[in-house]
């Protein structure tokens, strides 16, 4: 799935099933392109992850039929810029909890006139091999996804959702749940009650709406797409390693104990 099939996708809100980086290993980064995503986060906000680092893990994922989105550390113009010259399909905009923001996320985004982002030779356009294809499609395929990660976030909701050029909100359960003044409580009724009021509001607004499922067995990936959840990320790279070496280890160490 390319830049302009997932947009295209994202505002025909069609389940688009990924996967989340936070290990800065473009062998990571290439396991999981392969393992078939539709679209993959890669977090530049909580991690060591820079734009050279990106750009590795970028290669990494190319032609493999996945779509890489980044997580942008800030809701700045240059942080955006970077990325999406990198060669990123689109970004994900944290703590977006106001209108005003998710225009300034849009403008940095788009070239000129619809935005700011400045025009230059860069990966993403082969340095600047395709410079005018790229400079006249990028627009229309770069998806722009905010973050609502805060209380403040859920209440502005339909304002959010009505800014021109935002493709859909993605909600980060830990942070919402630490504005709720219940971290890491995820599934309380307060975040839940949250989480409902924005896939409600995407769904008036005919815009996509994400969820994180950081633990994804099948009841959390089925109740988050009957919800209404659209852009579905499963787990993270890290937790994958982790739980696995758990569980090949709890195996071995049960069977030591039978011999």
């Amino acid at each position: 799935m390319n830049a302009g099939e997932f947009r295209t996708a994202l505002g025909e809100r069609r389940v688009l099933v990924g996967s989340w980086i936070q290990a800065n290993s473009p062998t990571v980064a290439e396991v999981l392109a392969d393992a078939g995503f539709d679209w993959i986060g890669v977090d530049m906000e909580h991690t060591e992850i820079g734009i050279e680092s990106l750009a590795a893990l970028l290669r990494a994922m190319r032609g493999r039929g996945t779509n890489p989105i980044v997580r942008v550390p800030t809701n700045d113009v240059m942080d955006i810029r970077r990325a999406l010259d990198a060669g990123a399909g689109g970004v994900l905009v944290p703590l977006t909890s106001t209108a005003e923001q998710a225009r300034g996320a849009v403008r940095a985004a788009k070239y000129p006139p619809a935005g700011v982002r400045g025009f230059a030779f860069c990966r993403a356009n082969g340095w600047g091999a395709d410079f005018q294809d790229y400079a006249a499609r990028a627009d229309a395929e770069t998806a722009v996804i905010v973050m609502i990660e805060t209380r403040e976030g859920v209440e502005n909701i339909d304002a959010i959702l009505e800014v021109d050029g935002v493709d859909g909100v993605f909600i980060g359960p830990y942070d919402l749940s630490g504005s709720y003044g219940i971290p890491g409580q995820t599934s309380h009724p307060l975040v839940r009650e949250a989480c409902a009021r924005v896939a409600d509001a995407c769904g008036r607004h005919d815009r996509s709406a994400g969820l994180h499922v950081v633990i994804p067995d099948d009841e959390a990936i089925r109740n988050a797409i009957d919800d209404g959840f659209n852009l579905v990320c499963l787990g993270v790279d890290v937790v994958f390693v982790r739980r696995g070496a758990a569980a090949a280890l709890a195996s071995a160490r049960k069977l030591k104990e039978t011999r």
